[in-house]
C-alpha cells in the first residue's frame, strides 16, 4: 500500500519535467499528499489538481443512510479488471509525479516513515488512473504491484513506477501495452529509515525530523 508521497518541486519545474500545460491556476497543497488529499497529476498531458482515492460510499448498518465517502487511493495491478477500476483503466490513465513515496514500518502505535525514491531522477512517474466523480470532481488512483528486491523489504506492494520512455504508452497507448508496463521497479531505489512518526494525515503530521544519514541506503532491486 501507499498511503503517503512527497512532491517537493514546484509546477514550473514539474511541467518542464514532464513536457506538460500547467492548468494548476492558483491551487495550493502541501509537499506531502495523503489520501483524500488533492494532489497533482499529468492527465491529457496537462499538470492539473485532482484528489487522491476513488470515493467509496458504504452505508450505515445501523441507519441504512450513506457514510462519509471512504477514499481509495490503491489501484492493484490484479484487480485493474474490476468494476471499480476497468473503465479508468481502459480509458483514462495518468502520470502521478513525485520525488519520494513513503511506507510504514514498526510495531503498531510506533510505526515511523521509510521513505523510497529514485536516486538517478529528481522527479518521476508512478501510474495513475483517473475519473471525474459526484463527491469530489476529479479523482486519481495510484497503481500497485508487487514489490521486487530490497524495496520488497519494507512492503509487499510498491508504485508501478514508469521510466520517460514509457510515459506515452501509459497514458496513450492501449490497454494491452499498459499493462504490460505494471510490474516492479528494477533501477536503483534509495531506502530512507527514518524516526519520522507515521500519520494518517496532514493534520496530525507535527514530528520530529530525526533522519539519520545511516539510515539511508541506494539499492539496486533486482527482480528474482
Amino acid at each position: 500500500m501507499c498511503n503517503l508521497y512527497r512532491l517537493n518541486k514546484g509546477s514550473s519545474e514539474v511541467t518542464k519535467w514532464f513536457d506538460a500545460i500547467n492548468e494548476l491556476g492558483g491551487a495550493n497543497f502541501g509537499e506531502e499528499v495523503y489520501p483524500g488529499y488533492p494532489g497533482a497529476v499529468i492527465a491529457d498531458g496537462k499538470l492539473q489538481q485532482m484528489t487522491w482515492g476513488f470515493p467509496l460510499v458504504l452505508k450505515s448498518k445501523a441507519t441504512g443512510k450513506p457514510l462519509k465517502p471512504k477514499p481509495v487511493n490503491n489501484a492493484r495491478t490484479d484487480k485493474l479488471d474490476s468494476f471499480m477500476w476497468r473503465y479508468s483503466f481502459e480509458e483514462r490513465r495518468c502520470l502521478i509525479p513525485m520525488t519520494a513515496w513513503a511506507e510504514a514500518e514498526g510495531p503498531k502505535g510506533q510505526m515511523t516513515r521509510t521513505w523510497l525514491s529514485r536516486p538517478d531522477a529528481e522527479i518521476f512517474a508512478a501510474a495513475g488512473i483517473w475519473r471525474y466523480s459526484d463527491e469530489w470532481g476529479a479523482v486519481y488512483s495510484m497503481v500497485m504491484t508487487d514489490a521486487v528486491g530490497p524495496a520488497a523489504d519494507v512492503h509487499t506492494r510498491m508504485p508501478v513506477l514508469l521510466a520517460e520512455q514509457d510515459w506515452a504508452t501509459w497514458t496513450d497507448s492501449n490497454p494491452g501495452d499498459a499493462i504490460k508496463l505494471c510490474t516492479g521497479w528494477e533501477g536503483q531505489l534509495t531506502i530512507n529509515r527514518t524516526e519520522e512518526r507515521w500519520v494518517n494525515s496532514p493534520e496530525f503530521s507535527r514530528r520530529p525530523r530525526c533522519s539519520s544519514s545511516a539510515a539511508v541506503r541506494t539499492l539496486r532491486v533486482t527482480a528474482s
